[in-house]
């Protein structure tokens, strides 16, 4: 057979000068391939990994107790000397103060005034420690084991009080960090979703808008439905409905809409700040693994800053100690849910004056093609 009528072999591609086209080689190809913003993504990729693990590591690898608030009930002769006591213990591991009786010191610690109650017995050897688990159980174990040193040291006996414990579904009390958990990271994720469904950054105030009321009946359905899952699926923090259904909302439209505001504002580098300040730093000073009296002193400080450590401490204050102590909690979540949307629609008014001739009245991607030349 003729090779003219052969087929069966390919033919060199021919470039448009007639002759064929080279390949290019590897270094071209390198070059091509490795951008310098694919460099530089790739480095911000590893920093983000990197700062998780020594946040996560720094936070978690030697809880250390540091001035855990303990109420002092003892006769007046002598209970100035057990709190100078308590509070010269080497490393400051408790903040002691002085209680005026039994019942107030009991009242302190379900209102979260402390963590934990010492009730001396005057006429006997037999002390009596006053907890609430359910506000952290590594707290009520860790001033459990000081006050039996001190104890066995002073030949005396100590007997522990839980007088408020996890729910019986609840096991070691997680299950308010794992819920916030869960309500934060559906907030922003599903922020950046709706970016990335038409541009990172919304193109204009109107576009914010649309986005921040979507964003807000995601976060209803997200309140009622982990409030479900906890109520009635698992009776792991029951009798609370409509409280949780509310926190829960506000948490997510916190998460979301600063989410939104930081894309809004800095495009990808925004979502990577979202990481950095909801997972990297927020979720190991939450108080959810470890409460802050046992975590170092900067995830102590930050924790009930963010919104994980806000949210986690608004539902256990809510759910066991009758929404005591939780003012703060809700001006911070107030704040991110506020602030970030005000941000996002100030933020999407100045890249709408930026763009000349109102450009941004189309989402990156969308904007009119030219027609092809006739």
């Amino acid at each position: 057979m003729s090779p003219v009528n052969d087929l069966s072999s390919p033919s060199p591609e021919k470039s448009p000068t007639g002759n064929a086209a080279k390949s290019p080689g590897f270094v071209a190809e390198l070059k091509d391939a490795v951008t310098f913003r694919a460099f530089g993504l790739v480095l911000a990729g590893l920093f983000v990994q990197l700062a998780f693990i020594v946040s996560y590591v720094g936070a978690f690898h030697s809880p250390t107790p540091h001035e855990i608030p303990v109420a002092v009930v003892a006769p007046q002769q002598v209970s100035a000397r057990i709190v100078d006591r308590l509070n010269s213990l080497d490393g400051d591991p408790v903040e002691a103060t002085t209680a005026p009786s039994a019942a107030t010191a009991r009242q302190w610690v379900l209102s979260r005034r402390t963590d934990v109650a010492f009730l001396f017995d005057a006429t006997g050897t037999k002390d009596t420690l006053v907890v609430a688990s359910a506000g952290g159980p590594s707290v009520s174990q860790t001033a459990t084991q000081i006050a039996q040193k001190i104890e066995t040291a002073q030949k005396r006996q100590i007997t522990v009080t839980d007088i408020r414990p996890p729910n019986s579904g609840d096991g070691r009390g997680m299950t308010s960090f794992y819920l916030v958990l869960g309500w934060v990271i559906g907030g922003y994720l599903t922020a950046t979703i709706m970016g990335m469904a038409a541009g990172s950054r919304p193109a204009s105030r109107q576009r914010t808008l649309i986005r921040l009321a979507a964003l807000v009946l995601y976060a209803v359905v997200s309140g009622i439905a982990g409030a479900i899952v906890v109520g009635p699926v698992f009776d792991a923090l029951g009798g609370h409905f409509w409280a949780l259904s509310g926190i829960g909302a506000l948490i997510v439209l916190a998460s979301a809409a600063t989410a939104l505001a930081l894309q809004t504002l800095l495009g990808l580098l925004g979502t990577g700040l979202v990481i950095l300040i909801f997972v990297v730093l927020g979720n190991p000073s939450s108080g959810g693994v470890y409460p802050a009296p046992l975590l170092p002193p900067f995830w102590s400080a930050i924790g009930q800053a963010l919104p994980p450590g806000a949210g986690t401490t608004l539902v256990r204050n809510t759910v066991y100690f009758s929404g005591h102590d939780t003012a703060s909690a809700l001006w911070v979540l107030g704040a991110y849910a506020a602030g970030g949307a005000v941000l996002a629609w100030a933020a999407s008014l100045w890249r709408e004056h930026r763009q000349p001739g109102g450009a941004a009245d189309a989402d990156p991607g969308t904007a009119p093609q030219p027609s092809p030349a006739t």
